[in-house]
């Protein structure tokens, strides 16, 4: 039972480092035009630093289920028919805390246009700091809690994940990953990867 116990804290170690070093390899490089984990790519980045994928060519969300910061069951597989947008954050995070109240917006803005926003809250060992953010920024839609980044694992090399924090993704209504941004948005920019989401049919 112990070395069960100990063979199962090993590995959730070993899985924050693993993301830890993923996301602070990630966050210093990029050459801004084309971007991807090796192999033939799918998905070009612009100037602006979203990266895009055609809509034939798209690849599926992985399973992204787990608790958010107020105890409830979450599967984002539930949203499937609605534009969701997967923000990658940490109260400890400045860039998170700029970008915050522009997110709080948009949701409210786009949740009558089939957008449902979806936090991701990572490497936050407590959940109160987490909580005491969101309601500081005003965020009423609901976040998963991952304090040591498994979710983020769940995403396969070479398609738009979230190796930065923050990170932005956005899936298309069919559960496809359609648009990444590795850095903090506004508003604006925010609505430059969501619109094109939501006029499609």
């Amino acid at each position: 039972m112990s070395s069960g116990r100990a063979s199962r804290r090993r590995f959730t170690l070993l899985a924050a480092t693993a993301v830890a070093g993923a996301l602070t390899l990630s966050a210093c490089s990029g050459d801004g035009t084309k971007a991807g984990g090796g192999g033939n790519t799918n998905f070009v980045t612009g100037s602006g630093g979203i990266s895009t994928v055609a809509k034939g060519e798209r690849t599926n969300v992985p399973k992204l289920d787990g608790t958010t910061l107020d105890g409830k069951a979450l599967d984002i597989a539930d949203y499937k028919g609605k534009v969701v947008v997967l923000n990658v954050w940490g109260s400890w995070c400045a860039p998170c805390r700029a970008e915050a109240k522009h997110f709080a917006k948009v949701a409210q803005e786009t949740e009558d246009e089939g957008v449902q926003f979806v936090g991701i809250n990572t490497r936050d060992p407590q959940k109160a700091a987490a909580i005491n953010f969101e309601q500081d920024y005003g965020v009423t839609y609901p976040s998963l809690f991952d304090p040591t980044g498994k979710l983020l694992l769940r995403f396969p090399k070479g398609t738009l994940n979230p190796k930065a924090i923050p990170s932005t993704v956005v899936v298309d209504r069919d559960g496809k990953i359609a648009a990444r941004t590795l850095a903090a948005v506004d508003a604006e920019k925010l609505r430059e990867m969501i619109d094109p989401l939501i006029a499609e049919k």
